[in-house]
């Protein structure tokens, strides 16, 4: 089988791609009630209370509770009380293979977990006298989990928390949204578990993915709120008291089909043999454009895992992460998973996933990208000769780029560093790199040696200027041209001139004879000849 390179198989063997949001989990709040003052004005405007305290919405809590179980009873549904160590999904898919309609409640379930809850506190004042004290604090309560189906949304699940402020979570799949949209429109499409195979229109398709947004999300969960039991009656409402939503956890999945499951082994055997260093932090400030110093907080690291024959790529970020997989044997599956919006300096709020949106999406793509540039090196013999000669454009000249000068390859080195940042560099920003990859102190390596450096690389369209800034970015041909000087360097050149060449040692003339057939039949499956 001749062996095909990450490159080759993302060109010439994907047959179908598609950018959608995956899986959300979002927290339905009540903005007005987040503090312990929110918690003591509700309690004196809305249950006339003089002294505040926790035992007032006892009773709303219990209302609250026997609502609930006479929905139940209405609905003629099942209310399960999940066991510890209990999968709740496995319950919910026995449940939705049993369910016919197009719209309806599955189920009602009940569990024991922790919450963030108001208690109240005694407290002393100076004089000895006591006070209560309004004050958070995390205890178990009972969750009602209401699994459903939803006529755009297909299945998915509301929880409760059954003590105040009665905080509450949505878990839905964007997928899933998807191919309800494509079956109303009749849309012919193949599906996917958890995504779309093929289609007849994928333009369409994505089309129709990108319309998934806020606004509809938001109302869906109005209008189930409106038909499920929930502790704030229309008074409360009226006063302001509702429900927002904000994101928990939201997935932003690339799928790509591949023409045959063998096709997607190959990926993953280049992608781990060359990717193993993605996790690391310099290579996360390309993929999440985000700057990364001593000071930042989290693991910085590249999974491998092989679960029986699957293999699967784990890239993390604080608390955000890249998992990339060969899905069902099919396709391959890159989705990034952003666990806290702060991560990246925005709200939680969900009108901010449009933000959300483009970084997950952007960060896919260059982790792509990355694995791309890692293998595709693909370059003309006269793009080659231009880069190491030198160059004049509109009157300005430009020394050569020569393979194997010191300076040069420093260069490059320096050019793979920034190769993916989308916000590009700044001459302060490579100067101490190009100085470190030199052996030098930065001040041995001048600003003006900078400033004549990426002329040279900008007037061979390495490097381009970024409008109406002082910020530079690396072309498509500048990353290539630099992975192909680094890697060429570092693969052939530099062993040979380590080869001991003594009489006697059995590694002369015959071993450089040896190496240079190797280094052709390297050069020959990287494609770089001529």
């Amino acid at each position: 089988m001749i062996r095909k390179n990450v490159a080759e198989i993302l060109q010439d063997h994907v047959t179908f791609e598609l950018e959608a949001i995956d899986r959300m989990y979002l927290n339905a709040y009540v903005p007005l009630l987040q503090t312990g003052a929110g918690f003591a004005y509700f309690a004196k405007t809305q249950l006339g209370a003089r002294i505040p305290s926790t035992m007032l919405v006892a009773p709303i809590s219990d209302a609250f509770v026997k609502a609930i179980e006479r929905f139940v009873q209405t609905e003629g549904v099942d209310r399960v009380t999940f066991k510890k160590g209990q999968r709740k999904d496995d319950v919910a898919h026995e449940y939705l293979a049993r369910f016919n309609g197009e719209e309806g409640i599955l189920f009602v379930g009940k569990a024991q977990e922790k919450a963030s809850v108001f208690r109240t506190e005694k407290r002393r004042r100076p004089d000895g006298s006591r006070y209560p004290w309004i004050i958070r604090s995390t205890t178990p309560v009972n969750h009602y989990y209401i699994y459903l189906v939803d006529r755009d949304f297909g299945p998915l699940f509301i929880k409760f928390c059954s003590y105040f402020p009665y905080t509450a979570k949505v878990c839905l799949n964007g997928h899933e949204w998807l191919k309800r949209q494509l079956t109303r429109r009749e849309i012919a499409h193949e599906p996917l578990d958890n995504g779309i195979r093929s289609t007849e229109a994928p333009a369409r398709v994505q089309e129709i993915a990108n319309g998934l947004d806020a606004p509809k999300i938001d109302a869906m969960f109005r209008k189930w709120l409106g038909r499920l039991p929930h502790p704030f009656v229309a008074a409360h409402r009226d006063a302001g008291y509702r429900y927002q939503l904000s994101i928990l956890q939201a997935e932003f999945a690339l799928t790509q089909v591949l023409d045959r499951p063998r096709t997607g082994r190959c990926f993953f055997e280049e992608v781990i043999r060359e990717n193993l260093d993605v996790g690391r932090p310099d290579q996360m400030q390309l993929i999440f454009d985000r700057r990364v110093t001593r000071r930042t907080p989290g693991q910085f690291r590249t999974r491998v895992l092989t679960e029986g024959v699957v293999p699967s790529l784990h890239v993390q970020y604080k608390k955000s992460k890249v998992k990339q997989y060969h899905k069902e044997g099919q396709a391959l599956r890159t989705e990034t998973t952003i666990n806290d919006t702060y991560d990246f300096e925005i709200g939680r709020a969900l009108h901010n996933l449009p933000a959300l949106r483009e970084i997950g999406f952007a960060a896919n793509r260059r982790l792509l990208r990355v694995e791309h540039l890692s293998h595709d090196c693909l370059i003309g013999e006269d793009d080659l000769e231009a880069v190491s000669q030198p160059i004049v454009v509109d009157h300005q000249r430009a020394a050569a780029l020569r393979f194997g000068d010191r300076r040069v390859l420093a260069l490059m080195e320096m050019l793979c560093l920034f190769a993916l940042s989308p916000t590009g560099f700044r001459h302060r920003d490579v100067r101490p790199q190009i100085a470190q990859l030199l052996g030098r102190i930065p001040d041995e390596y001048g600003a003006h040696q900078t400033t004549y450096d990426l002329r040279r690389l900008r007037l061979h369209g390495l490097i381009e200027r970024v409008p109406r800034s002082h910020r530079y970015r690396i072309t498509s041909f500048g990353a290539r041209m630099a992975m192909l000087y680094v890697r060429v360097y570092a693969r052939g050149v530099r062993p040979a001139a380590s080869l001991p060449t003594s009489p006697g040692s059995g590694r002369g003339p015959h071993a450089l004879e040896r190496l240079d057939a190797a280094l052709t039949t390297f050069l020959q499956e990287a494609r770089l000849v001529a």
